[in-house]
C-alpha cells in the first residue's frame, strides 16, 4: 500500500538542517563566539522592543519616529546577524546576513539623523558626502599601517580580503557620515540620537574585528564582540530615562566647528603616518587598492578645497554687495554714515554730510569728531562711548544711541541723533549713522508748547498752571503764595451776539491786558471757557494779592472790547485764595475759584477773598442739590396753596401755588432751596410737576361750581427751557383747566435778562389765554417800559411797600401810585403781605381790589381748602 507524502517535510527538513549548521557554526567558534552572538542578538531584540515601545508611548514627533527607525535597524541587524553563522559557507565574499546587516546599520543612522532634527540641505550633502569618504578612507589607512597589511599579506585571495573587509568599511563610512548632524543636533531628543551613534561606531568596530578574525583564522577577542551588546543594552535604556527623549544638546556652537575640522585632521595624521610607514622602507610593493585609495583622498581634497574657494568668493561677493546697499541705503535715507576709532578720529564719512551739514568729506576725514560736537555733549557721548565697553583696556563690541548738538558750517547748532556700533566687519572701528532731527526737534517743541499752552490766547493752560503750582507750594510757607481767579461776566452774550470767533478774538484782547498787569514773575494762564488764573508769591504780604486782584478788575472794565465793529463792555469777578500749612495745590486752587464764584453771586466787578465758610456754603449747596434731586425722584415735595381774596368782599377768588419741602422730618424753606434748585436746573421739572398738580387740583374744585383761579409763579430757567409752552398747554389739556383760570406770574428781572426771548415765549402763553402776571411790582428798573410791551393782565404789590402802610408816608403813597397805575392801565392789582388790620383798612381805601397775607389766609394745604369750600367762600 503507497501512502500520500506530507508537503511540509521538505520544509521542516530544510529547518532542521539549517538550525543543526548554526548550531555546528557558532560551537566550531568556540564558547567565545557563541556567547556574543547571543548576547548581540538578545540585546539588538531587547532594543528594538524599547525602541518600538516607545515610539508608541512617544507618537506624533520626531523622537518617536527616529526611535521607529532605529528600531527596525535594530530588528534587521539582529537578523542578519543571527544567520550568519548559517551563511558563512557562502562561497560569495559577502554573504546576505552581511547585506542584513548593512541595511539594518543605514536604518540605524537614518533614526540617529530623525532624532537628531538636522536636515541635509543640498549645498550640505556634498560636504558631508566628502568629510564622512576622507575621513572613512583616513582610518582605513591608519589601520592598513597598523594592522591590516599584515592580514592582508597572510590572506590567500585579495579578493577575499576586499569582501570581508567591505561590511565594515560601508559602516564605517555611513557614521562618519552623521557625525556631524548628530553632535550638532539641536532637536529635544538629542540624546536618543547620540545613543544610536554609539550603536554604529561600536558595531562598525565588532564588524572590524570579526572580519580580521575570519581572515586570520583566529578567534575574535572578546571585549570586540561584548561591544556592540553593551551598545544595544544602553540604547535599549535610553527611552526610559526621565525626559531623556525631550533633552537638548548642551555643546555649543564651538563643538560643531571642532567636528567640522575632524576629517582634515584625519587626513594629516593619515598622511603622516603613510609618510613614516613608506620612509621606513616597509612596504616593499604598494598594493593597488591602497594606492587607489590614497590617491582618491588626495582628489577629493582638491575638489573640496575649489568647492571651498568657490563658495569663499560667492561669499565675498555677497559681502560686497551688501555693503555696497547698505552704503546707499544709509545714503539714500539722507543720513551720514562714517567710521572713526576710539580717539573719534574719522577714517571715512558719506558723501551725504556735504548735503546736510555743508562740510565737504574730504574737511573731515583726518579730524575728531569731537571738534563737530557741542562742549556740553561731549561728557555724555564720551560716557556713552565707555558703556560700550570701550576702554583702554580693549574694546568689546556693542551698539548704542546717541543723541547730540553737531555744529553745520554756518555755525548753527543742529539736534542729531546717531546709533554707534563697534568693530564693524572686524575691525576695532565705530561705524556711526547720523541723523538730523531739527525738524522733529521743533515738532517735539511746538507740540510741548500746544501740550501745556492755550492756542487763543497764547497763555499757559490750566495743565501747566496746576503742574506749576504744586512747583511753587513745595518748600513754601504758608501765607507766601496766592492763586487768584478772574471770570469775563456777560461773556457768554458775546459768544451769542457776535460769534465764537469773535469771542476769541475778545478773550486775546482780555489776555493781553492781563498779562499787562500782571508782574514779570507771576504766571498767568487761561484756565478755560472765559476764566483766568494768576499764581504769585507774595512773600507774606497779602495787600500785594488783593491790589494785584483790583488791577486786574480795572483792566478788564477800564474800557470797553472792540469786537467785530462794535464796543463791548465787560466787567470781572475775582476770587483770592492763600496757601495755608500742608495745604495741597489742588486745594488752593479749589478755595480761588470758590472765591470767583462768590464775587460771580455777589453781582460781579469786585474781589472775593476766599473764607473757609465759603468752602462749606459750596460743599452745603452740592448736598442740598443732591437731596433736591432724590427728592424729587421720591416726591417729597407738597403744595400749599394762598388763598387771593377780594378785599371788598372777602370772597376767594384765586389760589397761588406755593411748594414745600420735608427733608424726612425737617422742613426746608424755599429760599434754601429754590436757589439751588436753579442753578442745578432742577427747578424745570420742580416747576413741571408744580404746573401739573396744582392745574389737576384747582380743575377738581372748579367742577364742583367754585369759580377759582390759580396762579403759579415761573422761574428764568423754566422759561427758556426747550417745549416751555407745550408744556403748559399738555397741562392745561391733562387737567381740562382752562387757560384763562391760570394766572402765570413773574418778577421784573426775569424781563430785564434775556428780555427778547422772554417777552416771545410769554406772549405765546397770552397767545393760549393764559393769564400773566408780574410779581413783586416796584422793585425793579424796568417795569414801565415791559407794561407797554408785553399784554400782562396784573401786577402784584411788592410786600416791602405793603408793611409800610401806616407806618412810612412815602411808602403809603408809593403804594398809592402803583394801585392808581393799575387802574389807569386796566389792570387787576393785588397787594401781598397783608399783615395788619390798618394795611387792609388803607388798601381798601387806594381802591385796590384784591389782596393775600397772613392776615387775610395763610398757605394751606388741598384740603384746607376743600374745608374752605365747603364751609365758606370768603375768610
Amino acid at each position: 500500500m503507497i501512502r500520500s507524502r506530507d508537503p511540509r517535510a521538505p520544509l521542516a527538513a530544510a529547518a532542521a538542517a539549517g538550525a543543526a549548521g548554526f548550531a555546528a557554526a557558532l560551537l566550531a567558534g568556540g564558547p567565545a563566539l557563541l556567547t556574543g552572538a547571543i548576547a548581540g542578538l538578545f540585546t539588538a531584540l531587547l532594543a528594538a522592543v524599547s525602541l518600538l515601545v516607545a515610539s508608541v508611548r512617544q507618537a506624533g514627533n520626531r523622537a518617536a519616529t527616529g526611535a521607529r527607525w532605529m528600531g527596525g535597524g535594530a530588528v534587521v541587524w539582529a537578523a542578519g546577524v543571527g544567520v550568519r553563522p548559517a551563511a558563512e559557507s557562502s562561497s560569495f565574499g559577502v554573504s546576505f546576513a552581511d547585506l542584513l546587516v548593512l541595511v539594518g546599520t543605514v536604518m540605524l543612522a537614518g533614526g540617529a539623523l530623525i532624532a537628531a532634527g538636522r536636515g541635509c540641505p543640498a549645498r550640505v550633502v556634498f560636504r558631508q558626502v566628502t568629510d564622512s569618504y576622507l575621513s572613512a578612507a583616513s582610518l582605513f589607512l591608519i589601520g592598513w599601517v597598523v594592522t591590516l597589511r599584515h592580514v592582508y599579506a597572510d590572506a590567500a585571495d585579495p579578493a577575499v580580503f576586499t569582501f570581508a573587509m567591505l561590511p565594515p568599511m560601508i559602516s564605517l563610512l555611513v557614521t562618519c557620515a552623521i557625525v556631524p548632524s548628530v553632535v550638532t543636533g539641536r532637536s529635544n531628543s538629542w540624546l536618543l540620537s547620540l545613543a544610536g551613534l554609539g550603536v554604529l561606531a561600536t558595531t562598525t568596530v565588532a564588524e572590524a574585528g570579526a572580519a580580521i578574525a575570519r581572515l586570520d583564522g583566529s578567534t575574535p577577542q572578546v571585549w570586540s564582540l561584548m561591544l556592540a551588546p553593551v551598545a544595544f543594552l544602553l540604547l535599549a535604556a535610553v527611552p526610559w530615562g526621565r525626559r531623556v527623549l525631550e533633552s537638548r544638546s548642551p555643546l555649543g556652537p564651538a563643538v560643531g566647528n571642532l567636528v567640522s575640522m575632524v576629517p582634515l585632521a584625519l587626513v594629516a595624521v593619515a598622511t603622516c603616518t603613510m609618510l613614516v610607514h613608506l620612509a621606513g622602507g616597509r612596504e616593499r610593493e604598494p598594493v593597488t587598492g591602497i594606492v587607489v585609495l590614497a590617491a582618491s583622498t588626495v582628489l577629493l581634497l582638491i575638489v573640496r578645497v575649489f568647492v571651498l574657494e568657490g563658495a569663499t568668493m560667492r561669499l565675498r561677493r555677497l559681502v560686497s554687495l551688501g555693503d555696497r546697499q547698505l552704503r546707499e541705503l544709509a545714503e539714500s535715507t539722507g543720513d551720514v554714515v562714517l567710521r572713526c576709532d576710539y580717539d573719534g578720529i574719522v577714517r571715512e564719512i558719506g558723501p551725504g554730510v556735504e548735503a546736510m551739514y555743508g562740510y565737504r568729506p574730504e574737511e573731515l576725514v583726518g579730524g575728531t569728531i569731537f571738534d563737530y560736537i557741542h562742549p556740553e555733549d561731549v561728557p555724555g557721548i564720551q560716557a556713552a562711548l565707555r558703556a560700550m565697553g570701550l576702554d583702554d583696556e580693549g574694546a568689546t563690541p556693542g551698539a548704542c544711541m546717541l543723541a547730540c548738538r553737531v555744529r553745520a558750517s554756518d555755525g548753527t547748532w543742529r539736534p542729531t541723533e546717531s546709533v554707534a556700533t563697534w568693530r564693524v566687519g572686524g575691525e576695532e572701528m565705530l561705524l556711526v549713522t547720523t541723523r538730523d532731527v531739527s525738524d522733529e526737534e521743533a515738532l517735539r517743541n511746538q507740540v510741548a508748547h500746544l501740550t501745556f499752552h492755550d492756542g487763543i490766547t497764547g497763555l499757559p493752560n490750566r495743565a501747566y498752571f496746576e503742574e506749576r503750582t504744586r512747583e511753587v507750594l513745595s518748600g513754601r510757607t504758608a501765607g507766601h503764595v496766592a492763586v487768584i481767579f478772574l471770570d469775563l461776566d456777560g461773556f457768554t452774550s458775546v459768544n451769542d451776539s457776535v460769534g465764537h470767533a469773535s469771542g476769541d478774538y475778545l478773550l486775546g484782547q482780555a489776555a493781553r491786558r492781563l498779562r499787562g498787569a500782571v508782574r514779570p514773575d507771576d504766571t498767568l494762564a487761561r484756565w478755560g471757557g472765559d476764566e483766568f488764573a494768576v499764581l504769585l508769591e507774595t512773600g507774606g504780604e497779602a495787600q500785594l494779592a488783593v491790589d494785584l486782584a483790583e488791577r486786574l478788575v480795572r483792566a478788564v472794565s477800564q474800557e470797553p472790547f472792540r469786537v467785530a465793529d462794535r464796543d463791548v463792555a465787560l466787567t470781572a469777578s475775582v476770587g483770592v485764595a492763600f496757601t495755608e500749612e500742608e495745604m495741597p495745590a489742588g486745594d488752593l486752587i479749589r478755595n480761588a475759584d470758590v472765591a470767583m464764584a462768590r464775587s460771580k453771586e455777589l453781582g460781579g466787578r469786585r474781589v472775593e477773598v476766599f473764607a473757609a465758610q465759603m468752602h462749606a456754603d459750596v460743599v452745603r449747596r452740592l448736598e442740598l442739590a443732591a437731596d433736591l434731586q432724590r427728592a424729587l425722584i421720591e416726591q417729597q415735595f407738597a403744595i400749599e396753596y394762598q388763598p387771593v381774596v377780594d378785599l371788598a368782599t372777602s370772597r376767594v377768588t384765586a389760589v397761588e401755588a406755593l411748594v414745600r419741602w420735608w427733608r424726612g422730618s425737617v422742613f426746608v424753606p424755599p429760599e434754601q432751596f429754590l436757589g439751588p434748585a436753579e442753578d442745578t436746573g432742577l427747578i424745570v421739572p420742580l416747576s413741571e410737576w408744580i404746573l401739573r398738580e396744582s392745574c389737576r387740583e384747582v380743575a377738581a374744585w372748579r367742577a364742583s361750581s367754585w369759580d377759582i383761579g390759580l396762579s403759579v409763579n415761573l422761574s428764568a430757567r423754566q422759561i427758556t427751557a426747550p417745549r416751555f409752552v407745550e408744556t403748559v398747554e399738555e397741562a392745561l389739556t391733562e387737567s381740562g383747566l382752562p387757560a384763562s383760570a391760570l394766572t402765570l406770574e413773574v418778577i421784573e428781572e426775569m424781563l430785564v435778562e434775556d428780555a427778547e426771548e422772554t417777552i416771545k415765549r410769554l406772549t405765546e402763553l397770552r397767545a393760549l389765554g393764559v393769564r400773566l402776571a408780574i410779581d413783586d411790582f416796584g422793585t425793579g428798573y424796568a417795569s414801565l417800559a415791559f407794561l407797554r410791551q408785553l399784554p400782562v393782565d396784573m401786577i402784584k404789590i411788592d410786600p416791602s411797600f405793603v408793611s409800610g402802610l401806616g407806618r412810612d408816608e412815602t411808602l403809603s403813597l408809593l403804594t398809592r401810585t402803583i394801585v392808581r397805575l393799575g387802574h389807569d392801565l386796566g389792570l387787576i392789582v393785588v397787594a401781598e403781605g397783608i399783615e395788619r388790620p390798618e394795611q387792609l383798612e388803607l388798601l381798601r381805601e387806594m381802591g385796590c381790589t384784591r389782596g393775600q397775607g397772613f392776615l387775610v389766609a395763610r398757605p394751606m394745604a388741598a384740603r384746607g381748602v376743600d374745608s374752605l369750600m365747603r364751609t365758606s367762600l370768603t375768610v
